[in-house]
């Protein structure tokens, strides 16, 4: 007997005194456990987001909705981005202070070779999870296709408050499983035998967290 053939047998041994009309949700089950461990004021929430994600080398900035314009303005005069890719539903009012930029909407035409030449790309996110550190695009209008996120060297990603939460239990219960997640948690990274991290191997060698205060 191989190894798929004694694990079946198994299942069915274990199912054998079970009614063939019964059902899972007949003894619903009991998920009254904690589902974050990090706890406090949104404030505090945001701030331990703020810390793993700069752990994990991303580039963490605060400021209001007022100031977004100004800060990613700055941030692509300083990275010297001339082309610079979004999505499609990306507020307006978001680069309306990046002068001297050509903004590139993705309206599913950019290829990967064309996106591999241009200097960042700026999006929305979906949700950011605060005891990892994580970022989650979920390919929303505000965050475009995979590629989008994935190809360009350098990556601003907007959060709003509204968006961060503490634990990846929390996360999921906002996410819809059906649309195609990317997880992010800090720059691409990766590292051969001898642990030396090379950056940028699978997506962006930048990654810049803007965390949108209340």
């Amino acid at each position: 007997m191989g190894s798929r053939e004694l694990v079946l047998a198994r299942v069915r041994a274990a199912l054998a005194d079970v009614p063939r009309d019964e059902a899972p949700e007949d003894f619903p089950v009991d998920r009254d456990y904690l589902d974050a461990h990090a706890t406090g004021s949104p404030a505090e929430v945001a701030d331990l987001l703020a810390d793993n994600l700069a752990d994990y080398r991303a580039v963490v900035h605060r400021c209001s909705a007022a100031e977004l314009p100004g800060l990613l303005a700055r941030l692509l005069a300083e990275h010297r981005s001339g082309d610079v890719a979004v999505p499609p539903a990306l507020p307006g009012d978001w680069l309306a202070d990046s002068e001297g930029v050509r903004v590139l909407t993705d309206d599913g035409s950019l290829t990967a070779s064309r996106l591999d030449r241009v200097d960042s790309v700026v999006t929305a996110c979906a949700v950011a999870v605060a005891e990892t550190g994580t970022i989650v695009l979920d390919a929303k209008p505000d965050q475009g296709r995979r590629l989008l996120s994935l190809v360009p060297d350098h990556h601003i990603c907007v959060v709003r408050p509204e968006q961060v939460v503490a634990s990846v239990a929390q996360a999921l219960r906002r996410l819809d499983p059906s649309r195609p997640l990317t997880w992010i948690s800090g720059p691409s990274a990766t590292s051969d035998i001898e642990l030396d991290r090379v950056e940028g191997v699978h997506g962006p060698r930048t990654l810049e967290a803007v965390l949108l205060a209340d």
